[in-house]
């Protein structure tokens, strides 16, 4: 029997505030994330490409792309 790999999240940078991410690997008794701010691009118009994590046990801040949350190894939507 073999197991499907997680689903890639469709995931869009302007929706992603205030999503709830579970890490894969906890660190620290970092488990729980929430995304507290997008960082906005210098030029207007520009395209969100990071986003600022709060881990929920902590209260610490890691900036990091957007995009590292479709890594299905480091990452799950949701607090699992």
């Amino acid at each position: 029997m073999t197991t499907k790999p997680a689903p890639v999240p469709r995931l869009s940078p302007r929706k992603l505030r205030l999503s709830k991410w579970t890490a894969v690997a906890p660190s620290n008794k970092e488990k729980h994330f929430l995304v507290v701010e997008l960082v906005e691009p210098v030029r207007e118009g520009g395209v969100v490409e990071e986003i600022v994590l709060e881990a929920v046990h902590s209260r610490r801040r890691q900036t990091m792309p957007w995009r590292a949350l479709t890594d299905a190894a480091s990452w799950r939507q949701g607090w699992l």
